[in-house]
């Protein structure tokens, strides 16, 4: 008979433990604090030790020059005396006080002459110590806080969209290191967020456009056929505009999700050549809605993506041909580079537009005086699009009204 095998036993427990490990003792760790209280308390008593060193080396360099004696003896029997540092006493006939106090005085000009001396010296050597330990304070808190400038740069570099960088940050496991590890945690989650967000606008770009495509091909089979009846016709025509401001919809909103995010494939591109491009796609409207299109176009050449910067332009100019005057109207694009920006503007005549209504054009979906979009001007993107597009380029794009009617938007980007 065989052997009945053995229930499978349960894996073996984890040996170590996935969380950071606790200190023994936690006021032994390393902190910022007190490696900064041994760092300046060692210093100043380094500083303490040398002042005091060189102040009693002063001082016994003056007892050494003040043992000297004031005055000699040249007849003992006739009590005559001389000096060179007392001369008052020189003089044979000084009666004993006249003598002492003459001693006395000279007593006092020599202490205080050396007390003079010693505080010169000692001022000296404190100005020398103090040139010292502000450079040696210099360079030490250079050192102690170059984590943090690691951090900024860090920091820095994605802000540019360089979301692969860490910082990794070596040395003590102090307060600085622990800032460097949440911060790259911190990146760690923003990498993973931004990367979802970009697969799951592709995904949305392709299940978004293809219902739209097929549907899109059906109307125009549909309206292909003669035979048809007019009310099916009529029909197919109204669906199939619809149809197609869906698809302007889906557009605007893909391209909206992807330009908030910064460039990293950049170009030169000059705006005076996408500005022209622009120009010509929107030429037929503007002629056939009276709109004359003028202004100088200098080169004015930047970094970035020409298909988003073409998107700019593009949605400016059918922005000022569609929203102008019925008669008489005109738009000026102007392109130039002024103080190392690239310079867009575009000018247009139109109705008059309040100050306080310029922040709500650039939101998603509104229009002046609306708050969703109603007409067949646009889907309401335009402006959002163009400031998500510029933002992205580190630029910025403002919008002014126009004295008379109308507005001036005009976009700077960084060179």
């Amino acid at each position: 008979m065989a052997a009945t095998p053995a229930p499978p036993q349960a894996p073996p427990k984890p040996t170590w433990d996935p969380r950071r490990p606790e200190p023994t003792f936690p006021w032994l760790r390393p902190t910022i604090r007190i490696r900064l209280t041994l760092l300046y308390g060692g210093m100043f008593l380094i500083a303490g030790i040398l002042l005091l060193s060189i102040i009693y080396l002063l001082a016994a360099q003056g007892l050494r020059t003040g043992n000297q004696p004031l005055f000699k003896i040249v007849d003992f029997n006739a009590l005559r005396v001389t000096s060179t540092d007392c001369p008052g006493v020189d003089n044979g006939n000084l009666s004993l006080s006249e003598f002492n106090a003459a001693i006395s005085a000279c007593i006092d000009h020599q202490r205080q002459a050396a007390l003079d001396s010693l505080l010169s010296r000692s001022l000296l050597a404190l100005l020398g110590l103090a040139v010292i330990a502000f450079a040696f304070g210099y360079a030490m808190a250079g050192r102690v806080l170059s984590p943090l400038g690691r951090i900024t740069r860090t920091a820095r570099a994605v802000a540019g969209s360089d979301l692969s960088r860490r910082i990794e940050l070596d040395g003590p496991d102090d307060e600085l290191k622990e800032l460097a590890d949440t911060f790259d945690d911190m990146l760690e989650r923003l990498q993973r967020a931004f990367t979802a967000q970009q697969r799951f606008v592709g995904n949305a770009s392709h299940e978004l456009r293809t219902p739209l495509a097929i549907n899109r091909t059906l109307l125009e089979v549909q309206l292909s056929d003669p035979h048809a009846p007019m009310e099916l016709q009529q029909l197919g025509k109204t669906l199939l505009a619809t149809n197609e401001r869906s698809e302007q919809l889906v557009e605007g909103l893909l391209l909206l999700a992807r330009s908030d995010n910064q460039i990293v494939e950049r170009k030169p591109v000059d705006l005076a050549e996408v500005a022209s491009q622009a120009i010509d796609q929107v030429h037929g409207e503007a002629e056939a809605k009276g709109v004359e299109i003028r202004g100088e176009r200098k080169p004015a050449v930047v970094q970035g993506n020409g298909v988003l910067l073409e998107r700019i332009a593009l949605n400016l100019v059918q922005n000022a041909v569609r929203y102008n005057v019925p008669e008489e109207g005109w738009v000026e694009v102007v392109t130039d580079a002024q103080h190392g920006q690239a310079i867009l503007v575009v000018t247009n005549t139109g109705p008059v537009v309040p100050a306080y209504e310029i922040d709500n054009l650039f939101e998603p979906f509104r229009r002046l005086r609306t708050e969703r979009t109603g007409s067949d001007k646009g889907v309401g993107l335009g402006l959002s699009i163009a400031r998500s597009v510029a933002r992205a380029h580190g630029g910025r794009i403002s919008a002014q009204p126009r004295e008379g009617g109308g507005l001036v938007m005009r976009v700077a980007l960084p060179i």
